[in-house]
């Protein structure tokens, strides 16, 4: 078994100021090591873009979500997560392939140096993702649930245009009457955050109107982070919210009732969520769906077809460029593999009563 170019056990050993063994017991898991000793090595190793060969073909597939990585939290308890593995976990079984979803807490990080999968779907993958780079070193194919924010020539991903989805939000809160429009957002550093705010903040610049931008925190159950802005005068006062994840609409409805601002009355809402509930709350929410059931069975199957290349390269070329433009996968000539493409999924705006026109001003 050979090991991809790269640094050698001894390259490590002598970076990290220890023995070769040292270093082989870090990256094994074995041995009597201090652990934070452990982390630095393999770290560091991570860092040289040290990594083993790809292990022998085990028919399974790997799924984590990695914009939050090291901090303890439930998938599952989120409708978007949860409908997303769902789904992967069916097209990786249609595909002949098992799925193991990856825990986030920090104690999981050294999962990656070792983990036995032929291929990793990472959702949300942020800026100097240490996954993302464990992954590469190993050379073990991934993709994408989300444009990476560490995007390589060849990479590959399912995403939604998250600018024009966000004009289109922007736009149908504008034509309702609304004047001044808050952002919900900044948590994590993902792509789909990025985009949101900057998008957000150039509709904002075009209309000469100063951006409100409010905190996201999912502990935020009361939603105090708007106190600051629904405490203003009312022409002062946002008029409107996008909020950008899942809670953010109940949170919002908790704080207009602390203001005594009604909804859409007073202050209209759309929250980017699966959550079916939001279709039953006073009044009903209106909602951005990104379609994750969608996303994820793509993003699956292109990573499927992703390990059948890396297993057998004679089959097609190299895949296309994630800035290909592409919202599909390509169409080989005849004779030719079909090679796969990045793939951009249409988002939808479901109107409901939270985000109406009429209101009073």
């Amino acid at each position: 078994m050979t090991r991809v170019s790269g640094p050698t056990l001894a390259d490590i050993a002598r970076a990290a100021e220890v023995s070769t063994a040292t270093v082989s017991h870090a990256l094994n898991g074995t041995g009597r090591i201090a652990e934070a000793t452990r982390r630095r090595i393999r770290a560091l190793a991570t860092g040289l873009g040290y990594g083993p060969s790809r292990a022998p073909r085990t028919r399974t597939l790997g799924l984590a979500v990695t914009t939050n990585a090291g901090v303890a939290w439930d998938l599952a308890e989120i409708p978007f997560f949860s409908r997303a593995i769902t789904a992967a976990t069916a097209a990786a079984h249609a595909h002949g392939y098992a799925l193991t979803t990856l825990p986030s807490e920090r104690g999981a990080e050294e999962l990656w140096h070792t983990l036995a999968v032929d291929g990793m779907l990472l959702v949300d993958s942020p800026a100097g993702d240490p996954v993302l780079r464990a992954l590469r070193a190993r050379g073990i194919p991934v993709v994408f649930d989300g444009v990476p924010a560490d995007a390589l020539p060849g990479d590959l991903w399912v995403d939604n245009d998250h600018r024009v989805t966000t004009r289109e939000v922007l736009g149908h809160l504008a034509a309702a009457g609304s004047r001044n429009v808050a952002l919900h957002a900044g948590w994590g550093h993902d792509h789909y955050t990025y985009t949101v705010t900057e998008t957000y903040e150039q509709w904002c610049a075009e209309r000469g109107e100063p951006p409100l931008l409010v905190d996201f925190d999912p502990s935020d159950t009361d939603g105090h982070a708007f106190d600051p802005l629904l405490g203003r005068r009312p022409e002062e006062r946002p008029d409107a919210v996008y909020s950008l994840y899942d809670p953010g609409g109940r949170q919002l409805l908790a704080a207009a009732r602390r203001h005594r601002l009604a909804v859409p009355d007073a202050l209209r809402l759309v929250c980017a969520s699966e959550d079916p509930g939001y279709a039953e709350t006073d009044p009903p929410v209106s909602t951005v769906t990104l379609h994750p059931e969608i996303t994820a069975s793509t993003a699956v199957t292109l990573l499927a077809r992703l390990v059948e290349l890396a297993g057998n390269p004679q089959l097609a070329g190299a895949p296309g460029h994630p800035e290909s433009g592409l919202a599909g996968s390509g169409h080989a000539a005849s004779g030719q593999a079909e090679t796969p493409h990045p793939v951009v999924v249409p988002a939808a705006l479901r109107v409901r009563a939270s985000s109406r026109g009429g209101g009073m001003y």
